[in-house]
Order: structure tokens, then sequence, then C-alpha cells
């Protein structure tokens, strides 16, 4: 098949551009000046959000770089955990996806705060299940909220391409 024909197929350059997107951001955020500069601050700031959250929850919290503590228990934030995977999944199928640059731009934006808001919902809850269910707390983390935070990163994705998919052209007689 002809490298034209398959750029000019719809579906074929949404997986080509989606892909492509995805496999740089993911290489630019693992190199060490990005991680340095960029990731460990924001995994700071998703931490400090956390915390004050879990303050205004009424914890006794301490707050130091990524990592929260209480005397009751304490959980650190990793790069792994602070939502940037799924966000950068979801920037790559919404900048591959055919729609125009400001429904591009509101949903990088309405889909990054979405996407941390649940994020930060899932932060919250296992520091409670790290208090209260302590055996449950790896495969809380693990498998359950991993799943649906990257779950909740596809559905905002699909949500938000079918209300910016155009409808299609009807043929006339």
């Amino acid at each position: 098949m002809d490298p034209r024909t398959l750029w000019r197929r719809p579906e074929s350059r949404f997986l080509i551009l989606f892909l492509s997107i995805l496999g740089i951001s993911f290489t630019v955020i693992a190199l060490k000046p990005v991680n340095d500069a960029f990731v460990v601050p924001y995994t700071t700031l998703i931490a400090r959000a956390s915390g004050h959250v879990l303050g205004f929850l009424g914890e006794d919290i301490t707050i130091n770089g990524c990592r929260l503590r209480s005397p009751r228990f304490a959980v650190t934030i990793y790069n792994g955990c602070n939502g940037l995977i799924t966000s950068l999944i979801f920037i790559s199928g919404v900048l591959a996806f055919p729609a125009r640059w400001s429904a591009k731009v509101l949903g990088v934006i309405g889909g990054l705060l979405a996407i941390q808001a649940i994020n930060l919902v899932r932060i919250i809850s296992l520091f409670y299940i790290g208090i209260y269910l302590p055996k449950l707390f790896n495969s809380s983390h693990i498998f359950i909220w991993q799943s649906l935070v990257i779950l909740a990163g596809v559905t905002l994705w699909i949500t938000w391409a079918h209300f910016f998919t155009s409808a299609p052209e009807r043929e006339t007689d």
C-alpha cells in the first residue's frame, strides 16, 4: 500500500499522529533534565494540593516534597502517580483528532483539569485506604485506581471526540 494512501485515511492518520505524539511526549518526560525541571515540580504541586485537601478534611498532614505524612499514614507520590501519563495519553488523542484548534485547546484544558481532579480523589482515597484498610492499599493503588484513572482519561477523550465530531454529510439524490 502506498504510504500516501494510508495517510489519506482518517483513521490511519489519527493512529499515526496519536502514536507519534504519545511516543515523543513519553520520550521527552523521560529525559532527566525534563524530569528534574518539570515532572518533579509538577508532582510536588500534586502532593501539595492533595496535602491541603487532606488538611481541610482534618488530617494532621506534613508535606515534604512529594511525601504526605500524618501520624496515621504516609504516602509518597511518584511520577506514575501524578496523573501525567493519563494526561499525555489524553492530550495525544485530542491533538491527533481532526477537530478545530479551539476545540483542541478546550479539550486539553478541560481534560487536564478533569484528570487531575480524578487523580486528586485517587490520592485522597488511597491515603484513607492506607489508614483504614492497609491490606488493600497495594491492590487498590495498582489495580483498581490505576485502571480507573486511565479508563477515566479514555472516557473523557471519547466524550470529547464524540462532542466535536462532525455529523457525516448526507448524500443528496
